[in-house]
C-alpha cells in the first residue's frame, strides 16, 4: 500500500499520460491532422520523457528538499534524460528518415525494374521509426509541462 503514496512517482506517472494525450489536440492545432495514435508514439510536443524526469525530481524535491541527495540524484538523472532526448535519440530519428529515403529510392528502382510483382509485400512494409527523439523545443515543454503538473498535483493533494 505504500506504492500508491508514493507522490513522485504517480506524479511522474501523470506526467506522461499527459503529455501523451496532449499531443493530440497541439499536433491538431498545428497541422490540421487528427492522429490519436500519437498518444502511444514516441517524439514530439511536448515531450513525456522530459515531463515524467522533471515530474519526478520535482516531486522528490517537494517531498525531501531541494538541497537533499536524492534530489540530487533525482536532478542528475533528469538532465541526462533530457540530453538524450535532444541528442542521441534525436539523430536516431534523423538517420531514420535518410534510411527511409534510401529505402523507399532503392525499392521503387527494384519495382521499376521488375514492374512491382511484390506490390503487396512493399505495401506491407512498416518504415523505421522516425520520431523517436525530440527538439530542444519539445524537451523543454516536457520539463515545463512535468514541473507545472507536479506542483499542480502536490497542491491538491
Amino acid at each position: 500500500m505504500e506504492l500508491l503514496q508514493n507522490f513522485p512517482l504517480w506524479a511522474a506517472i501523470a506526467a506522461i499520460f499527459f503529455a501523451q494525450v496532449v499531443k493530440i489536440p497541439i499536433q491538431f492545432i498545428a497541422s490540421r491532422n487528427l492522429d490519436p495514435g500519437l498518444a502511444f508514439s514516441t517524439g514530439g510536443m511536448p515531450s513525456s520523457h522530459s515531463a515524467a524526469v522533471t515530474a519526478l525530481s520535482t516531486a522528490v524535491g517537494i517531498e525531501h528538499g531541494f538541497n537533499s541527495s536524492i534530489f540530487a540524484i533525482a536532478a542528475v538523472f533528469t538532465i541526462i534524460v533530457m540530453f538524450d532526448s535532444t541528442g542521441v535519440r534525436r539523430q536516431t530519428g534523423e538517420q531514420a528518415i535518410m534510411l527511409n529515403i534510401l529505402l523507399n529510392d532503392f525499392q521503387r528502382f527494384v519495382g521499376e525494374a521488375r514492374e512491382w510483382a511484390n506490390k503487396e509485400d512493399f505495401q506491407k512494409r512498416e518504415e523505421l521509426k522516425e520520431l523517436l527523439g525530440h527538439k530542444p523545443i519539445e524537451v523543454f515543454f516536457g520539463g515545463l509541462t512535468g514541473i507545472l503538473l507536479t506542483a499542480f498535483l502536490h497542491s491538491l493533494l
